[in-house]
């Protein structure tokens, strides 16, 4: 599968969309995608990960850092809809219980968006 990332934004809401495998060569991409969100006119991040195949500790690390900007910035960063083999990567780093993670970006948007 292609790697593909689509961003777009909503009421103060970034949602990015990652397609195919995240690992060394594709991860700076997704980097590069966040990076414009991290302003002071957006609320919340929403990284969709429905379609990712396949991360490995680079694409990871590169959730990390969007989570520690937003945190940083007092944001929100949320992962929707990841499949399984990026919840056993979360998991197995502990990064489960740091991250806020719903099952899609309609429900991570529905919740930001509340007042």
């Amino acid at each position: 599968m292609e790697f593909t990332i689509r961003t777009s934004e909503k009421e103060s809401i970034a949602l990015i969309h990652v397609q195919g495998d995240v690992d060394m060569l594709t991860s700076p991409n997704l980097r590069d995608a966040l990076v414009p969100f991290f302003r002071p006119d957006i609320k919340g991040v929403v990284v969709d990960l429905s379609g990712v195949t396949f991360m490995d500790s680079s694409g990871i690390a590169t959730l990390v850092e969007g989570l520690q900007w937003s945190r940083k910035q007092n944001r929100e960063f949320v992962l929707a809809g990841p499949g399984q083999t990026v919840m056993n990567a979360l998991s197995l780093t502990k990064l489960d219980k740091i991250f806020t993670i719903r099952p899609d970006s309609r429900d991570a948007f529905e919740e930001l968006n509340q007042p």
